[in-house]
């Protein structure tokens, strides 16, 4: 029996690739951990219009590659990456350079409709630049880079929000995009085109194909339960820090030690569950993202054992409730490590040859039903339990925020329910697999 040896090797479309994801990434996350703040504080909407207007944007960027990966497939990978970084780079520029609500609605319009193809592309470079053997090593390194761009994104908006203001981070997204673009023109070049050129019925076929797959799509709503977790990165922390702990609060940082978290662990994580199925390392993912959401809503205890301030081995000091986020933001990044590669190799496995734009596009379903869950549910919770102080009397201040880590629990609750729930799936897909075996 021959046995194939594994290497770090892929072509060079691959490597191409995750450069440009890393830009388009750096560009996204640098705009997206503050847009909340940004629609709220500098464009007007409220906590609730925020949570639907972002839950919307965010969901649906998710959802549309189930459609513009077919697309792709059809236009060529090359061809729409240079569509999708023009509406990027214009999208980014707009929504800083003229401030109002439609045009607030305009601008994430393009970066959706631009940002749903790069992802179905550039996951599909990765799955049809590697062979089965090697695929779970091309995700790892992909994931890698992907979050090598958050922290980049995110390293810089804090600076750029202090120093010059929050339209400046939507200019800075703007010119990475255009970088991006260039590197596309310049260097991309298109992987195997099986597949391109489908016709509308072929293509319809090809969905509905996935859509019958009802053990992804049931794994899809499950781990939809740790995305809409995670989603709060985004959707409550930078309100719920600034809130909180006051102005000089850090989130854009305080969010970097989740893909900090990933850079480090990702590969060797990987590495140490390669042996195990990928619904088995979704599980572990699973079981670790309850712990999180709980560690944060637990500051209370922490704030009231050491006061406002925990000194870090006598270097420094940091406010509890940081100390909280801290915690809770890292043991998330380890249960993505757990859950993220293997998801994405799992959905690879389901595609047909030809069709892998198509099917990773429906990988990202399930941060469509998180995001859209989970945004929505942060506005309510975040004008219940830790509403904008600018809309609260001087008697309301008082004890407004007393209760603002109930937030926390909410979402403890749902990674719970999501652990349960993929036992269950484990549970009848073994015994389905058993008596097909037998």
């Amino acid at each position: 029996m021959t046995t194939t040896r594994l290497s770090w090797k892929f072509p060079a479309t691959f490597w191409t690739a995750n450069v440009i994801e890393l830009f388009e990434r750096a560009a996204y996350y640098g705009m997206f951990i503050v847009l909340t703040l940004f629609l709220t504080r500098i464009v007007g909407f409220t906590d609730i219009e925020t949570g639907w207007l972002v839950a919307f944007f965010a969901s649906f960027l998710y959802l549309a590659p189930t459609f513009t990966g077919a697309l792709a497939d059809k236009m060529g990978f090359r061809t729409a990456l240079a569509l999708a970084f023009v509406l990027l780079s214009g999208g980014y520029f707009l929504l800083g350079f003229i401030i109002t609500k439609f045009i607030a609605i305009v601008s994430l319009l393009l970066i959706l409709i631009g940002g749903s193809f790069v992802k179905p592309i550039i996951s599909g470079t990765v799955a049809k630049s590697s062979d089965e053997a090697h695929r779970s090593r091309a995700f790892s390194i992909f994931y890698m880079m992907v979050n090598i761009g958050a922290f980049l994104g995110k390293s810089i908006a804090k600076p750029l929000r202090t120093e010059l203001g929050l339209e400046y981070i939507n200019y800075y997204a703007a010119f990475m995009a255009f970088i991006a673009l260039l590197i596309v023109l310049i260097f991309y070049k298109d992987v195997d085109n099986s597949g391109k050129g489908k016709s509308l019925k072929e293509t319809v076929d090809g969905l509905l194909t996935v859509l019958k797959n009802f053990r992804f799509m049931a794994l899809i709503l499950i781990v939809a339960g740790f995305w809409a977790i995670q989603g709060q990165l985004y959707a409550t922390m930078p309100k719920y820090a600034l809130r909180m702990v006051g102005e000089n609060a850090a989130p854009e940082w305080i969010a970097n030690i989740n893909p900090f978290t990933v850079v480090v662990l990702v590969v060797p994580i990987t590495y140490l569950v390669r042996k195990i199925s990928p619904v088995n390392s979704i599980g572990l993912g699973l079981l670790i993202i309850p712990f999180s959401a709980l560690a944060i809503a637990l500051s209370p205890v922490l704030q009231a054992a050491t006061g406002d301030s925990v000194s870090i081995f006598g270097l420094f000091s940091l406010h509890p409730i940081t100390v909280a986020l801290i915690v809770g933001i890292a043991l998330q990044g380890v249960a993505e490590c757990f859950l993220s590669p293997r998801f994405l190799e799992y959905a690879s496995m389901q595609a047909p040859k030809g069709e892998e734009g198509l099917y990773m596009g429906y990988s990202h379903l399930t941060t469509f039903f998180a995001w859209l869950f989970g945004f929505i549910a942060s506005g309510y919770l975040l004008d219940e339990y830790c509403p904008n102080p600018a809309v609260l009397s001087p008697d309301q201040t008082a004890h407004a925020y007393d209760h603002a880590h109930y937030i926390w629990y909410y979402f403890s609750g749902i990674g719970v329910a999501a652990f349960v729930a993929l036992l269950i799936f484990k549970f009848i897909t073994d015994r389905i697999d058993a008596k097909k075996a037998a």
